[in-house]
């Protein structure tokens, strides 16, 4: 049995990996593929990575190409999902601030440095023409800490997936005052390369096996439901999710890696910008 780590975040975009675990579908391949939720997010996931703590990661496109341009050792092995993210923008509820343009100058609270929400952050400043260079932050780590971050002032604002943080609007912690949907596919499949380089087959049995499970994953009778009561989201929410979002079973396009590449070299968030074999691998030619 082939022990494999791979982590991702506790959210309902990795159901399909979960169903395949719980129904033994890696372990009838020979592989005890071991799951580890990561709340603090991407920017945790790329050091877990580069630490040798994990594998596998299920990762935000944006943060992974940015670690990988820094010199860590992984490359991205397949697009996962292949829509935008809706990175909700929210304030606490009593928050004085009622419009995305009043909060220029004020300060983000970010899980971490390279995260989606900081580098997220960028791409909702330039969408409003805002200064860039000036732009605050007050890393929080996880939802818990935004929450506290937000609602004692010690941060303005908070991007995060939106139906992820609905409850919380819902619930009158936060109020979101709109979505910044991220100009690419949002996740992909990660993996080191002394992984891919040393066990090649097995990464292709699970890239098969998580393929077969996301490409019928919105058939399943009631996964709606399933979702909602897994994740305590409202079924509505569920609904209207599942009706904007689409699960790959293909590598990641070039355009989209050059266009993840140029945003980030424009607002100054890499310096140096890579071929497309030097960020992914592909099958075909196991490079």
């Amino acid at each position: 049995m082939k022990k494999v780590r791979i982590i991702g975040v506790p959210e309902h975009f990795n159901l399909p990996w979960h169903l395949a675990i719980d129904e033994g579908a890696f372990h009838e391949r020979g592989i005890s593929l071991q799951w580890t939720d990561v709340p603090e997010g991407t920017g945790r996931m790329c050091q877990m990575l580069q630490d040798n703590e994990a594998d596998l990661a299920i990762i935000l496109t944006e943060g992974i190409v940015k670690s990988i341009t820094e010199g860590n050792p992984v490359k991205i092995v397949q697009e996962y999902i292949g829509s935008p993210l809706q990175w909700g923008i929210h304030v606490a509820a009593s928050s004085q601030y009622n419009s995305i343009s009043s909060l220029e100058g004020t300060k983000a609270a970010i899980s971490r440095y390279g995260s989606g929400s900081h580098l997220m952050a960028y791409v909702n400043a330039q969408n409003h023409n805002w200064d860039t260079d000036s732009l605050k932050f007050e890393v929080i780590n996880n939802l818990d800490g935004a929450v506290t971050a937000l609602t004692e002032d010690h941060a303005q604002y908070f991007m995060w997936e939106h139906f992820t943080t609905k409850p919380l609007v819902d619930k009158g912690i936060f109020r979101r005052l709109g979505d910044c949907p991220t100009p690419w596919p949002c996740f992909v499949i990660a993996a080191r390369e002394e992984f891919i380089s040393q066990n090649t087959s097995v990464l292709q049995h699970i890239l098969e096996i998580i393929n077969l499970y996301s490409s019928e994953f919105k058939k399943i009778p009631s996964i709606d439901r399933t979702l909602a009561n897994s994740y305590g989201l409202e079924l509505a929410d569920v609904v209207e999710w599942l009706s904007i979002t689409s699960w790959s079973q293909t590598n990641i396009d070039s355009q989209v890696i050059d266009n993840v590449q140029n945003t980030l070299y424009h607002l100054k968030l890499i310096k140096d910008k890579l071929s497309y074999k030097e960020i992914v691998w592909s099958a075909a030619t196991n490079q």
